[in-house]
C-alpha cells in the first residue's frame, strides 16, 4: 500500500559514532534541561536492550543525560496523572496507545506536531500508517511510535497434520477457518482459542472480524455506533457458530492458558501477535499466516508511544527520541528484542535480513502493517467505555447467553448514549 522511503544505508554503524551521526541533525526544542527522566516498562530482553542504548546515548551526550526509570506499563497512565498533581512529571514516558486521549488536553502533555513537521529527519510518513494514526488526536500528534503490533493466525502444524488438514494460506476464508477449527476439535482439544474476559483483549479480536466483513465500529464522525450492521451480525454469528454450535473454541478467561494449551497440542490456532512467539516451546512446529478473510483480511494494530510532559526538558527529550526511533537504531533494538520494525525503511537496511533470519515468524506481522492494517480504533476519550460495552456483548455471545442481533442492538444503544454524553 505504501512504498518505503528512499532512504538507504549502505553500512551498519554502531556505538557512539552512530549516536553522534544521527543526533547531529536533531533540532532544538523548548527548554534546555541537561538531564531528563525516561519512564519505561521494559523487562527482560527489552530492558537489556534499552539500557544498552541509553548508555550509548549518555556516553555520547554528557550534557544531555537520560535517566531511565522503570514504571510498570499497566500503571503508567495512573502514575503520570498523579505526577501532574505532584508537579513531578517525567520528561518522557512510554504510554499505551489507549492512554493518549486521557492525557491530551492536559497542559503538561506536549503537542508534538510542530516538532515532527519541523524535523525533516523524523520522516513521519516513514512510520507505518497504524503507528501514525494511533499517535494522532484531532489532527495533532501527541506520541512518537515506540512499538507497533498486530494480530496474525498462528497454527500448530502437528495438529494440522494429524487432522489431515492443509496449512492455512493467505487467501483463507472464514469458512476455511471454521471448518478447520471443527476438524481440529474433540477429545478435549479445540481448534481455536479466544480471550473472553470482556476486556479490550476480547474486543480487538472482534474488531478484526468486523472490519474483515466490511463494517465499522463508529460512524465517520464518531457520533453513533456503526457495528449494529450486517457486517457486525456476520462477525457475531461466526463467533456464536464456532463457540456454541461447533464447540471448537477454547474460551480463555484472561489467564493466558491458551498458550499452555497451544504448547501442549490442545489448541490448534491462535489469533495473536509477535509477543507470543517467544513463549512457544521450541519443540512445537508452528506457522504464521494472515487472518482468515471475508471481504478483506483486515487485522488490528495496537501501537504504543513515547510522550513528552516536561517543556523544560523538551530539547534533550526530543533529541533522544529522534535518535531512539531512527531506522538504524530501532532495527538494532528490534533485532535484540524481536519487536516489529516501526518504519518501512527498516526493511531496506542491511541488518534486516539478519533480523528476519532470527525471527522468521515476524514476516507475516510485518507484511500486515502495510497490507492488512487499514483501520485503527478511534482516538476518542469515550473509547474505554465503548470497549467495555462491546466486550460484554461479545462475551455474552461466546458463552451462549445472548443472540448476536440482540447483543449488537443492546450494545449499540449503550454506545450511542455514551457518545451523547449520557
Amino acid at each position: 500500500m505504501r512504498q518505503p522511503s528512499g532512504r538507504r544505508i549502505t553500512a551498519l554503524v554502531t556505538g557512539a559514532a552512530l549516536v553522534a551521526a544521527l543526533s547531529s541533525a536533531c533540532g532544538s526544542g523548548g527548554g534546555d534541561a541537561k538531564k531528563i527522566t525516561f519512564w519505561h516498562g521494559y523487562t527482560d530482553v527489552q530492558s537489556d536492550a534499552i539500557t544498552k542504548l541509553v548508555g550509548e546515548w549518555n556516553g555520547a551526550h554528557p550534557d544531555q543525560k537520560v535517566d531511565p526509570v522503570f514504571s510498570n506499563n499497566d500503571n503508567t497512565l495512573q502514575k503520570t496523572l498523579a505526577s501532574f498533581v505532584s508537579g513531578k512529571a517525567p520528561s518522557v514516558a512510554y504510554q499505551y496507545g489507549s492512554s493518549i486521549t486521557a492525557l491530551t488536553g492536559r497542559h503538561q502533555t506536549q503537542d508534538l506536531t510542530s516538532l515532527v513537521k519541523g524535523s525533516p529527519d523524523v520522516d513521519w510518513n516513514d512510520f507505518f500508517p497504524a503507528a501514525r494514526q494511533g499517535g494522532t488526536v484531532d489532527g495533532k500528534i501527541y506520541g512518537l511510535p515506540a512499538l507497533v503490533d498486530n494480530l496474525g493466525l498462528v497454527y500448530n502444524k502437528k495438529m494440522f497434520d494429524a487432522a489431515g488438514l492443509k496449512y492455512p494460506t493467505p487467501d483463507w476464508t472464514w469458512d476455511d477457518f471454521r471448518n478447520a477449527a471443527k476438524k481440529l476439535s474433540g477429545n478435549n482439544k479445540y481448534g481455536w482459542a479466544y480471550v473472553n474476559d470482556g476486556t479490550e483483549d476480547t474486543v480487538w479480536r472482534f474488531l478484526a472480524l468486523l472490519w474483515q466483513a466490511g463494517g465499522d465500529l463508529l460512524d465517520s464522525g464518531n457520533k453513533k455506533a456503526a457495528f449494529d450492521s450486517p457486517a457486525g451480525q456476520q462477525a457475531m454469528q461466526l463467533l456464536r457458530d464456532m463457540a456454541v454450535t461447533d464447540k471448537s473454541v477454547y474460551l480463555d478467561t484472561g489467564d493466558q492458558q491458551y498458550l499452555n494449551l497451544f504448547n501442549s497440542g490442545r489448541v490448534g490456532m491462535l489469533w495473536t501477535g509477535p509477543w507470543d512467539l517467544g513463549q512457544i516451546n521450541k519443540d512445537v512446529s508452528y506457522g504464521v499466516q494472515y487472518l482468515p478473510g471475508k471481504a478483506t483480511h483486515a487485522t488490528i494494530s495496537g501501537p504504543d508511544y513515547y510522550m513528552l510532559f516536561d517543556k523544560k526538558a523538551q530539547k534533550t527529550a526530543w533529541a533522544f527520541l529522534k535518535w531512539l526511533t531512527s531506522p538504524q537504531v530501532h532495527l538494532r533494538y528490534a533485532t535484540q528484542t524481536g519487536d516489529l520494525p516501526l518504519r518501512a525503511s527498516e526493511e531496506k537496511l542491511p541488518g534486516y535480513k539478519d533480523y528476519l533470519a532470527k525471527y522468521p515468524g515476524n514476516k507475516v506481522f510485518i507484511d500486515n502493517l502495510s497490507k492488512n492494517v487499514t483501520k485503527a480504533r478511534p482516538n476518542i476519550k469515550q473509547y474505554p467505555q465503548i470497549s467495555q460495552v462491546l466486550g460484554q456483548a461479545v462475551q455474552g455471545v461466546l458463552l451462549g447467553k445472548k443472540q448476536p442481533q440482540a447483543a449488537l442492538a443492546d450494545a449499540a444503544k449503550q454506545v450511542d448514549d455514551i457518545l451523547a454524553g449520557s
